[in-house]
């Protein structure tokens, strides 16, 4: 089973720590504290499979509070993890967290629903050699840290800033296994993140029928390269491959991103128009309709910027993965040993 999991940072590094902390490598440098588009990178917990997503800060300071809502509420960060988290982190510096850092969970049920909560876990980073019973501690005298905990319903974890140091990993998940079984074993959903999973498999299907000649071509050459064990082990190792890469693709551009994108491309132009008009009305009704045109296309430019992101998707996906081809047959897969 692969966990999926969404990281979400009040703001400043700490979501990206953690990140690294999950992961155990350096996927953020550390002076990253913030993103504009959400990304997604996989990983390995405790011998668990996890695929990790981060997106925008809630509270920004490079971002808009525009752009910041745009962000969370498009499709990038819920495609990346549909159909839906099993746990969404919440991360924050045990050094810099303060009172009006309760707000947070309220902002967390705003952007992602109002049960989001019942599958969140409050984060707390600390940095170096630090005794753990001392932070418990600490956990229990603040009342901001009490209360934003109690919030999430008394679930938290303390992690090391050095992503080197895997020693509480384990203890990690199992925290959110277990907060998986008081829920039945389901992963968070909502509306939304519904019609984003229907979105994702809807591309999953048309990106499969444009390499179905290619697929039945490699599944023939595999057929007459292995027999028996070996020729199965290899179709389904060909098969899973051509998923994985089928599954990337259409959470990174699929049909509803790619109307949200055009829809920010298309306010942008109304938006600009209109300012436009409004700084032409000084000039009269002549200065009204140059102004409505030039704002327009002003605006049409900035929000047609978002849909040339859709060539830059593939920057939202760590590498985590390898690019696969037919060319892969010969040289990644053999036959498990007898």
């Amino acid at each position: 089973m692969e966990l999926r999991i969404l990281v979400v940072g009040s703001s400043g590094p700490s979501q990206f720590s953690l990140t690294n902390s999950i992961l155990g490598r350096e996927e953020f440098s550390k002076d990253v504290t913030s993103i504009v588009q959400s990304r997604k990178n996989l990983g390995d917990v405790a011998g668990t499979r996890v695929a990790v997503v981060n997106g925008p800060n809630l509270y920004g300071k490079h971002l808009s509070r525009t752009k910041m809502k745009t962000e969370m509420k498009r499709w990038p960060c819920k495609c990346l993890s549909a159909p839906g988290p099993h746990a969404l982190l919440m991360a924050f510096d045990l050094e810099q967290i303060c009172p009006n850092d309760v707000k947070t969970p309220k902002l967390m049920v705003k952007r992602f629903g109002e049960d989001a909560l019942s599958h969140t876990i409050v984060l707390l980073a600390y940095e170096g050699d630090v005794d753990i019973l001392a932070l418990e501690n600490r956990v229990s005298t603040d009342w901001h840290i009490r209360e934003l905990i109690e919030q999430c319903g008394g679930r938290y974890h303390v992690f090391n800033k050095n992503w080197r140091d895997r020693s509480r990993d384990k203890e990690l998940v199992q925290k959110i296994e277990r907060m998986l079984a008081t829920l039945g074993g389901q992963h968070y959903t909502s509306r939304s993140y519904g019609q984003a999973e229907e979105s994702v498999r809807k591309e999953e299907r048309k990106l499969l029928k444009k390499r179905a000649a290619e697929t039945e071509e490699a599944w023939r050459e595999l057929e007459q390269q292995y027999r028996g064990e070996a020729l199965r082990w290899q179709m389904d190792a060909y098969n899973n491959s051509v998923g994985a890469e089928i599954r990337a693709k259409a959470e990174m551009d699929n049909g509803w991103l790619r109307t949200s994108l055009a829809v920010g491309a298309g306010l942008g132009l109304a938006a600009g128009a209109a300012m436009g008009m409004a700084m032409g009305a000084v000039a009269g009704a002549m200065g009204m309709t140059m102004g409505g045109a030039f704002g327009g296309l002003m605006g049409g430019s900035a929000g047609g910027t978002a849909q040339v992101a859709i060539e830059h998707l593939e920057d939202r996906v760590g590498p985590h993965a390898t690019n696969f081809n037919t060319v892969f047959i010969n040289r990644f897969y053999r036959p498990p040993r007898s």
